[in-house]
């Protein structure tokens, strides 16, 4: 008798590659010396954090044939996240990305993606939609929208998945994730080349109109939507937290998650409920994992089917611990350490 594969946790679809980060902080990277090579990629950091957190995850994604790509299944395999559907592609490198660390706020990165990321060469054929169908939560990120031809692949995902409308044993609905993760540079906006601030405001704004109405189209086949204020911006075309959440939830999702950075986090449901949730304070060393954590904290408490203010303020604290730490992926954090932080 045929056995039947229990349905993932969290499946993500996204970004993939090497974050090639400081071991020295303060340093600008002319002087740094040493350096760790990490999994990174949005999306694939979330993956990472829900497996973290004891559920079963996987990411569906592309990296370059080459010992990045090699080392990508590698670290995947050993955080327990599901690789099957990394597949290589052989024209292009496995994005590698480095970054500064200034600690308490800034934290420069720099993509090397060029000539194309192979994240970005997803096509529908590439998808397992019966997975995606059954997934308990289906992740998908704003860059993935970015390009031909995942754009298309990025929306017939979720069209599939909307249309699945599948119920999960017990009785739980599914929920379907769109963190609209707003790189401007994927898009073509190299505004650090205007001449004038005014052509660099223009240039973002001109990106900006470019990806508003594919997000559109993302957010209709959502539940969940999940951004910091330029990425709300990006999607609803305003930046006050409450209006933001209000577009959010008129375009089609039942629960908008708008980061506000210092001021912490507003969620509002579809059904009335809100929750501001402030910060949870630590030392920062490097904030650029920080919202990958919030994430798979945030699958957690809906796979949990904690309240709101509940899974914002574990969320929270998930993030904060990343934040208080060098890397990103092998950053995340367990169950008990969370619960360790929110006792205080």
């Amino acid at each position: 008798m045929a056995v039947t594969e229990e349905p993932h946790d969290v499946i993500t679809m996204g970004r993939i590659g090497v974050d090639i980060y400081p071991l020295q902080t303060g340093v600008p990277l002319p002087q740094v010396e040493t350096f760790g090579k990490f999994l990174g990629g949005s999306a694939t950091n979330v993956a990472v954090a829900a497996a973290r957190l004891g559920h079963t995850s996987a990411v569906i994604s592309r990296t370059g044939n080459d010992p990045f790509g090699e080392y990508c299944h590698q670290a995947l395999r050993g955080f327990g996240v599901d690789d099957r559907w990394v597949t290589p592609v052989n024209r292009y490198p496995t994005p590698v990305t480095f970054c500064e660390i200034f600690p308490p706020d800034s934290f420069p990165l720099y993509f090397y993606r060029e000539p194309k990321a192979p994240d970005l060469e997803l096509v529908p054929e590439d998808l397992d939609f019966t997975a995606i169908a059954s997934a308990r939560i289906f992740w998908v990120t704003g860059t993935g929208l970015c390009a031909e031809p995942s754009r298309t692949t990025t929306l017939t995902a979720l069209e599939a998945r909307a249309e699945s409308r599948l119920r999960h044993p017990g009785g739980e609905p599914a929920a379907t994730v769109f963190d609209m993760d707003w790189r401007p540079m994927f898009w073509g906006a190299h505004t650090g080349d205007a001449d004038e601030p005014g052509d660099a405001e223009e240039a973002g704004q001109a990106v900006m109109a470019e990806a508003r109405p594919y997000y559109r189209q993302a957010l209709a086949n959502a539940t969940v939507a999940v951004g910091n204020l330029d990425e709300c911006e990006v999607a609803t075309g305003t930046r006050e937290p409450d209006a933001c959440a209000d577009a959010l939830l008129e375009a089609g999702v039942e629960l908008a998650v708008v980061k506000q950075g210092p001021k912490g986090v507003l969620a509002a449901h579809r059904d009335g409920t809100r929750a501001q949730v402030p910060p949870h304070p630590v030392e920062v060393v490097n904030g650029l994992g920080a919202g990958d954590s919030f994430g798979g904290s945030l699958c957690h408490g809906l796979l949990a089917g904690w309240d709101l203010e509940y899974t914002m303020r574990y969320a929270n604290a998930a993030g904060a611990l990343v934040a208080s730490r060098l890397a990103c992926s092998t950053a995340m954090p367990t169950p008990g350490e969370v619960e360790e932080l929110l006792r205080g």
